[in-house]
């Protein structure tokens, strides 16, 4: 009864949130440098927004120094041409406008958001940003210390060992089973000059995506890009990472920590994003782990059982790989008993698919709660920049309700077939679990 509450609760939210809500026309503008970028205008706020991501990321880092794209992102705004750190920070402030860099495994990501009055500077500082980064000896010092500190932290985290332990076993002598944000050790071997040399390698038009959103005309944004993006190499240095199956299927790996509640992180081999079955695993991982209360996962293990407070699964697609994944927290004399549990709802969900009414409120709800992740400029100039890199076409917002229409249950019957083999997953506990250790 409570499951079916949850359910029609969630499709009533669902359907406040309709896809009419979507109609964004999106323009495709070309600089006269031949810069390309994706543009929502909307003058309803003196308000422009802009995310740009480089195909670059953790997977360019050299062994042994581990951390180098993330402490790029972190200094690029410490100072850049003749501002300091200070007075780049300073001139920031000055305007209203927040400017950031993120490193993924695969991407590097930045986000500008500016007032349209104070569009000159701003658009400046991010070209100073991009070409001409100091990387000055104190700003490095000391970010370095802030991700060091960080690190210090989470070394005690169980999630955070549970992490580490499971892409090492993934992906073993492989970048994606590297530290992303490093080790003490390797942060301590980065430079300066090693900051630099990712800039100058890696951040080049050939692989960057652009997407912009607010108060500019296409006109005024294709000059402007020229301006700011312009300067940049033309073409990265090629870098290759190998394609990789993740590895460690039907293993379990216990990390013991003496604590009460042990962490569990599970997973296998899952589909890239551009697999044909993309939709149907989407769908199905929703009803499975991805629905947060109304999903089986939580309804087996948390609501029938209480053996957990939170329980969930994801897809976790990589460029060169991917995943299907899950995770909980447990006591320690109850995780053999919640893995039964998942390991049997990975199995039934093989085996006997979904009904037709959990398909029809699932989809009404992905295509319902959609426009939540739209819902401010910043949010949509960066699904505007995921959608290019994704190459998933300039009409995907308005197509993307249709695509999850289409989903079948036998699609998900077929998908979960060919993803969801419960002996085959991967197993990562942290903590004491009674009865369990590391093997088969």
């Amino acid at each position: 009864m409570r499951s079916r509450l949850r359910a029609a609760v969630a499709v009533a939210v669902a359907l406040v949130f309709a896809a009419p809500a979507l109609a964004m026309p999106v323009e495709k503008v070309t600089s006269p440098g031949g810069i390309t970028a994706w543009l929502v205008r909307d003058t309803s706020v003196p308000v422009i927004s802009v995310s740009f991501s480089f195909a670059a990321g953790a997977v360019m880092d050299p062994e042994g120094k581990e951390g180098r794209a993330v402490m790029v992102a972190s200094t690029m705004d410490e100072g850049a041409g003749d501002l300091d750190s200070q007075g780049f920070q300073g001139k920031l402030e000055d305007i209203s406008a927040s400017l950031r860099f993120s490193a993924g495994r695969e991407r590097f990501t930045g986000a500008l958001r500016t007032l349209s009055a104070r569009r000159d500077e701003a658009f400046g500082l991010l070209r100073l940003a991009l070409t001409a980064p100091r990387f000055d000896e104190e700003p490095v010092g000391r970010i370095r210390a802030q991700i060091v500190s960080g690190l210090q932290r989470k070394a005690h985290d169980p999630d955070h060992i549970a992490g580490r332990a499971f892409v090492a076993a993934a992906f073993p002598d492989h970048p994606y089973g590297r530290p992303s944000d490093g080790t003490v050790e390797s942060l301590a071997r980065i430079a300066p000059d090693d900051l630099r040399d990712f800039v100058k390698k890696y951040l080049a038009r050939d692989v960057l995506h652009i997407g912009v959103v607010g108060d500019i005309t296409g006109d005024e944004l294709a000059k402007r890009l020229d301006r700011v993006f312009g300067a940049l190499p033309g073409k990265a240095e090629p870098f290759i990472v190998p394609e990789i199956s993740p590895r460690g299927a039907g293993e379990r790996i216990v990390i013991e920590r003496n604590i009460p509640q042990s962490v569990v992180m599970f997973g296998q081999k899952g589909l890239r994003r551009d697999d044909p079955d993309w939709y149907a695993a989407y769908v199905m991982n929703r009803i499975l782990g991805g629905g947060g209360f109304s999903s089986r996962l939580t309804e087996e293990v948390r609501e029938k059982r209480g053996l957990a407070y939170s329980v969930y699964s994801y897809l976790n697609p990589y460029e060169h790989s991917a995943l299907i994944m899950g995770g909980t927290a447990t006591q320690n004399a109850r995780v053999a008993e919640s893995l039964r549990i998942i390991r049997a709802e990975w199995r039934r969900m093989a085996e006997e698919g979904v009904t037709g009414e959990e398909l029809a409120q699932t989809k009404t709800y992905i295509n319902g709660s959609f426009p939540l992740r739209l819902d401010s400029s910043s949010r949509i100039a960066s699904m505007l920049t995921t959608i290019q890199v994704e190459e998933l076409g300039i009409d995907y917002i308005e197509r993307r309700p249709a695509l999850i229409d289409k989903v079948t249950a036998a699609d998900v019957r077929r998908v979960a077939q060919r993803l969801l083999r419960d002996s085959e997953l991967l197993v990562v506990v942290v903590g004491k679990p009674e009865g369990l250790a590391t093997g088969q």
